[in-house]
């Protein structure tokens, strides 16, 4: 497992397609709709966000639940998608260059989830750094000189 959440590919993922949708945003046709702008913008910046919180949780339960809100928000920029294509905001191959990299988030982010629920460890927060009995008996017999 990742020591970071920045290591996770699908992190990675995530951002890389937060900066394509505010490269999008930022055309002339575009961002004369503020509403869609500011919406398609704000589901995008969720995914990469709700990956990092969740993995910062320290639980996997609290994880798992954190990439499911990201892939949700990972199906509202879909879904966006559409509407910006419709409106004429995005042409056939943005479109479908974006569609196919929220199509693989999505997929990334259900396989970890799969993962960690078949996970038998329950995550950093539940780990316990106590010491062997052995350890404690040695560290005793040091103590006392023994």
């Amino acid at each position: 497992m990742p020591r970071s959440f920045e290591e996770l590919e699908v992190w990675q993922k995530a951002l890389n397609m937060s900066k394509l949708i505010y490269t999008l945003t930022e055309s002339e046709k575009f961002g004369r709709d503020y509403s869609l702008t500011d919406q398609i913008r704000r589901a995008s910046v969720s995914v990469f966000s709700n990956i990092a919180e969740g993995f910062e949780r320290g639980s996997n339960i609290e994880f798992i639940q954190f990439l499911y809100i990201a892939k949700g928000s990972c199906g509202e920029v879909r879904a966006q998608l559409y509407l910006a294509k419709e409106l004429g905001y995005i042409d056939d191959a943005g479109f479908k260059n974006l569609l196919g990299l929220c199509k693989d988030i999505s997929s990334q982010l259900s396989g970890l989830i799969n993962y960690l629920k078949g996970s038998r460890l329950k995550g950093e927060k539940f780990k316990t750094n106590y010491k062997s009995m052995k350890e404690e008996v040695e560290e005793l017999l040091k103590e006392f000189k023994v």
